[in-house]
């Protein structure tokens, strides 16, 4: 059987290029088909002795960073992408569609849904461009199109997976589609063997990409009124001004991007572990860090509702204002944490259990 890859792009390395990593090793002669990918970037370094394909647009979306501004070109990206010699395809599809390439009657397409392009629903995006009037004029037109292509192409999809609960009703408020969930692959029993021989120290963690919509500096702000302090991993994105942001205040260490290797053992050490985005899809970091042992701060809504268990494996809050993570800081130092109950939690998200329902529904499509 032949087989394909498809990513919406290739660049940073979060949540979604981890599940196309692994996606890539369940079937390892799978060329992976994207819009374009940034050679030396740290998504791209992540898929070394893979042949990865790019449209034909990409020497033009990505010179300039214009893969944002000329989304337009979306539908014409995908649709020059052949792939109708392949007998099942697998999209792993979220804000850059990553759907509308030509395939045969025979090809089964299965798609992997992160989440519907947030940006075409009215959902929460990582950097606020909607606020210039000149953008939102842009937008009004442009994603007019872009939705019905993006419904058009929901149709050409033969079986939905999706994240989480939570994406799962937008696919269906969307798209109208049916799908399964299959919850994403966290290296669960990595993280607790690299986790056995940490001691806590007194700081809180956040691994996010620095961007305004997550809740970041205001969780830098909270620490610092109380004392405690805070590292945060990840790289800078796009226009947003976090990162100077965050520079200015007390307490706060920047760490940018680092090895998995260090990141599980800053899980491990650290105290508590902060997630504010308010609609996540379904947010790995969270499982990661429980299953270092390490409890957390979340946002009560989207993704974390499937996976933090409020007074057992972490805290919820409703807001990110200042004032209610102080209150929840200060809850979360009251509570005695209980480590076995972090790490069984965890074990629900495993990667042996992605893999193994991943097989278990493609099986299914192909029957």
């Amino acid at each position: 059987m032949k087989i394909a890859l498809v990513h919406d792009y290739i660049k940073e390395y979060g949540g979604a290029e981890r599940v196309l990593r692994v996606l890539a090793d369940i079937y390892p002669d799978a060329p992976i088909y994207t819009a374009f990918r940034v050679k030396g970037s740290s998504g791209d370094k992540m898929f070394p002795n893979k042949k990865i394909i790019e449209s034909k647009y990409a020497w033009l979306i990505k010179r300039w960073n214009l893969y944002s501004p000329l989304r337009f070109l979306v539908p014409w990206i995908w649709k020059s992408l052949d792939l109708s010699g392949f007998d099942l395809v697998i999209t792993s599809c979220s804000s850059y569609f990553a759907r509308g390439f030509k395939v045969s009657p025979k090809t089964v397409v299965v798609a992997y849904c992160h989440t519907p392009p947030r940006f075409l629903y009215g959902l929460e995006t990582s950097i606020n461009l909607m606020k210039y009037r000149v953008v939102r004029m842009y937008a009004t037109v442009v994603n007019h199109y872009l939705r019905i292509f993006d419904l058009w192409s929901s149709e050409m999809v033969d079986k939905w997976m999706v994240n989480s609960k939570n994406v799962q009703q937008r696919v269906w408020k969307y798209y109208r589609k049916k799908s399964v969930v299959v919850y994403p692959p966290v290296e669960v029993e990595k993280i607790i063997e690299a986790s056995k021989k940490v001691n806590k120290e007194n700081y809180f963690l956040i691994v996010s990409r620095l961007v305004g919509a997550k809740g970041i500096v205001e969780a830098a702000r909270a620490a610092q009124h109380l004392g405690f302090s805070l590292k945060i991993v990840g790289e800078a994105v796009g226009f947003s001004q976090v990162e100077n942001e965050l520079k200015t205040i007390k307490g706060v260490e920047l760490l940018g991007s680092v090895s998995d290797a260090e990141k599980w053992n800053l899980y491990a050490e650290a105290k508590g572990f902060i997630a504010l985005a308010k609609e996540e899809d379904f947010g790995m970091t969270v499982v990661e860090a429980m299953a270092s042992g390490t409890p957390v701060i979340a946002f009560k809504g989207g993704g974390f509702l499937e996976t933090v268990v409020d007074g057992e494996t972490g805290i919820f809050v409703e807001s990110t204002e200042v004032e209610i993570l102080e209150k929840a800081m200060k809850r979360f130092n009251n509570i005695k944490w209980r480590k076995e109950v972090l790490v069984n939690r965890a074990k629900l998200f495993s990667k042996e259990k992605f893999v193994r329902n991943v097989k278990a529904e493609i099986a299914k499509s192909n029957a």
